[in-house]
């Protein structure tokens, strides 16, 4: 393929004089038949598709002063409508025209394409687009980098993909490769000079074929000057005045800068609770979590789309089953809030007593630390078990505002929210807490806005701040997981040095604990390619221990030159305790490759570990189209379906789906406790957590093919959440129902699902 710059000069003989046709930059010509036929050809090249079909749906749309950008976006139509399960290459020609016309867009608005690079960075900064940290690479450094772009790299995408890539993250005036060259640059900029362009090169080469992909902080903010690249943090707020309005300006600047954040009001006394010693004065965690709604709309990252806030409180909290209520349409609307999402904190003891059937109480956290000392929110585990059984020892003697309920009727009440609005999620605060590398340093008070990512917080003093990667497992080889999971810990590793907290607290932690989560999208495509299902437990537990190792090793390999991250004394790691705080005897039992562990627990003993906490999955649903694999480590939600777009329907499909279509698991019609043994399975190694999705389908017949009758219910779903718990998953992220009498075959995609 030429050059973009020496497109429009390519000579066709054959024109039509009855039709003028108007340029991209205004001229008029005559129309040339052919010119689009090459277009056709090379947009259908090497895809199993027929380009005369293409070519014969494109000419009843042609008439006088038609333009080229009509001619494009007709011919993108002809594609789109053209893809089916049998013919979904279709959609990867579409993304081709797409991109064909973002090649002829940038060369009419600045004059030239990719030919160079250091002509583009110059445009770009004189232009106020990329920060001038890029500059720190010379004239010659950046001509070499030129060298490396790889143009044939933008034919990848499907239509979704390249049509997301240039609305959500390009700049102005910006190419793909050039974004992901500039992004490469400067992960690498901390590196020593001597090398630093070798491992720019090996940056862009991961990211811009698709087998590392930057989280959306990263990709869309690192160009541009000061952007923030986190993106998961985690607040607390105290019971006071001071702390309640500082962790809300947080919130403020987290969501400026485009991140999702969790916010924790545990400590906030409840409904009816004492203020400055008036009996009954206290409104409870609601007002609150109002602001905290009213803030996420107001602070609207620079007009793109409203902030993500998820606010959680422990399970034990006296205004829980308000709490509950918040998004329903009936009730006070002053005390509702529809744009936050909603978390519930849950201990083991809570679990046991819905198994059990057994009460539990609902109590008020400032009367229990003013009348007996304990602040129940820190405390999980054993202590909490202690500590709440003195609070129950207490009810009607020192501890005089509770509720007691049946813990089995308030599960119920959450699921039937969940089957509502997708929502609460769950934090299994015990299981999250046991895993915790850094014990000796505090508690994790629950999950981040995708529940993937957490580590301590303290009031005012450290907010959880963490930078995300994933690996694309669907364009990935298990012998090349060494290396790429080195670049991913080692690109984050660096992303926390050039980034700029958006608040004190966050810097005091990334400077504390230094803390990554490197993910991993596409297992169902990997899975796909491997002719293997979600039921291949060992096959995912060989390639999640694979990535688990090879990361660990990997910041352990960064301590060695860096240092060890600055709270790494008296941590699980320090005491030769592995993913997940494990001991070396969990691995030489369940490991697959089980010599290695031992070796890699004394290593980080020795020279320590540069991130306290390292791998997490997020759930990557805009970036996996970005990427063109299925989103995180989930089954694809269904083989072939539309998406609906602001333009129209939107084909999609995962990428093996001609060749493996038989290994590919609906989630649609999946056994959601299928999906929660393969999470659990990876989540043995992942030291941080994953993003666990739960959809259930409520219609007759799905689950029960020998029962056509019967459809899901409650009981179902109960189990399949309870089970989540018992098998050591971290947390529920949505629960999404396709609703009963409302599925399409056809494809709604997830607009029939809740939320």
């Amino acid at each position: 393929m030429q050059q973009i710059k020496s497109l429009a000069n390519i000579p066709f003989p054959a024109t039509d004089k009855n039709i003028m046709v108007i340029r991209r930059d205004g001229s008029r010509t005559n129309l040339d038949i052919t010119k689009i036929r090459n277009v056709v050809e090379w947009a259908c090249a090497n895809q199993d598709v027929n380009p005369i079909t293409l070519e014969a749906g494109l000419t009843t749309r042609l008439r006088d002063g038609v333009t080229t950008r009509e001619i494009q976006d007709n011919l993108i139509d002809c594609s789109l409508s053209m893809c089916s399960p049998e013919e979904p290459e279709w959609r990867y020609v579409a993304g081709r025209l797409h991109i064909w016309s973002l090649w002829k867009d940038t060369l009419v608005s600045r004059g030239f394409g990719y030919e160079d690079y250091a002509q583009t960075v110059k445009f770009q900064v004189e232009a106020d687009r990329y920060d001038r940290a890029i500059l720190k690479y010379s004239p010659e450094e950046l001509k070499i980098a030129g060298t490396w772009l790889q143009q044939e790299w933008d034919k990848d995408y499907d239509y979704a993909g390249a049509v997301l890539l240039t609305k959500r993250y390009l700049l102005d005036d910006e190419l793909p490769q050039e974004a992901y060259l500039t992004c490469a640059l400067l992960l690498a900029q901390t590196e020593s000079p001597t090398n630093r362009l070798s491992i720019a090169k090996q940056f862009y080469e991961a990211i811009a074929s698709r087998k590392i992909s930057l989280a959306t902080p990263i990709l869309s903010n690192l160009r541009i000057p000061n952007g923030s690249l986190s993106s998961c943090f985690i607040v607390a707020m105290d019971d006071s005045l001071e702390s309640i309005f500082s962790e809300i300006s947080n919130t403020a600047r987290i969501s400026k800068n485009g991140g999702g954040v969790g916010v924790n009001v545990s400590r906030i006394r409840a409904t009816g609770s004492w203020v400055m010693g008036k009996e009954n004065a206290s409104g409870g965690i609601v007002p609150w979590v109002k602001l905290l709604n009213d803030t996420a709309i107001a602070v609207n990252q620079g007009g793109r789309r409203a902030g993500a806030v998820t606010v959680g409180v422990d399970i034990w909290h006296l205004d829980v089953p308000e709490f509950l209520e918040m998004q329903t349409e009936n009730g006070d609307q002053r005390r509702k809030a529809y744009d936050v999402f909603p978390q519930l904190i849950i201990p083991d003891e809570f679990m046991r007593r819905v198994e059990a059937k057994e009460e539990w109480t609902l109590i008020d956290p400032y009367e229990v630390k003013t009348k007996l000392g304990i602040d129940l929110a820190e405390l999980w585990g054993d202590q909490f078990e202690w500590a709440y059984a003195e609070i129950e020892a207490e009810l009607g003697k020192k501890i005089t505002l509770y509720k007691k309920v049946q813990a089995r009727e308030l599960f119920k009440e959450i699921m039937r929210s969940q089957v509502e609005t997708g929502m609460p999620y769950l934090a299994f605060k015990d299981t999250i807490n046991r895993a915790n590398p850094n014990k000796h340093e505090g508690y994790i008070p629950g999950v981040n806005l995708c529940c993937e990512s957490f580590s301590n917080v303290k009031p005012g003093v450290e907010g959880h701040c963490c930078n995300l990667v994933s690996l694309n497992l669907a364009n990935i080889a298990l012998d090349e997981l060494p290396h790429l999971s080195s670049l991913a810990v080692r690109i984050l590793d660096n992303t926390i040095d050039i980034t700029t907290p958006p608040f004190a607290a966050s810097k005091n932690h990334n400077d504390k604990y230094r803390t990554i989560g490197v993910g991993a999208m596409g297992l169902a495509d990997w899975l796909a390619k491997e002719h293997k299902t979600y039921k291949d437990l060992d096959a995912i537990s060989v390639l999640f221990e694979e990535v688990g190792y090879w990361c660990t090793k990997a910041s352990m390999e960064l301590a060695k030159d860096r240092g060890a991250y600055a709270a790494f004394a008296g941590s699980e790691w320090s005491k030769g305790k592995l993913i997940g705080s494990k001991s070396v005897d969990w691995f030489l039992k369940y490991a697959h490759n089980k010599e290695r562990w031992p070796e890699l627990a004394a290593d980080i003993q020795k020279y320590g570990i540069r991130n306290s906490h390292i791998t997490a999955i997020a759930p990557n649903t805009s970036s996996s189209l970005v990427q063109g694999c299925t989103a995180s480590i989930l089954p694809v939600y269904s083989k072939f379906f539309y998406d609906k777009w602001a333009k129209g329907l939107v084909p999609i499909a995962p990428p093996f789906i001609k060749d493996c279509f038989w290994f590919y698991h609906e989630n649609k019609t999946l056994n959601q406790k299928t999906v929660v043994k393969a999470v659990a399975k990876i989540q043995q190694w992942i030291d941080t957590g994953i993003s666990m999705e739960l959809l259930f389908n409520l219609n007759q017949g799905v689950y029960f093919p020998e029962q056509p009758e019967r459809s899901l219910k409650a009981i179902d779903i109960f189990e399949t959440v309870v089970m989540a718990w018992q098998e050591g998953c971290k947390a529920v992220y949505y629960i999404r129902t396709v609703q009963k009498d409302d599925f399409k075959e056809s494809g709604d995609g997830c607009v029939s699902c809740a939320n």
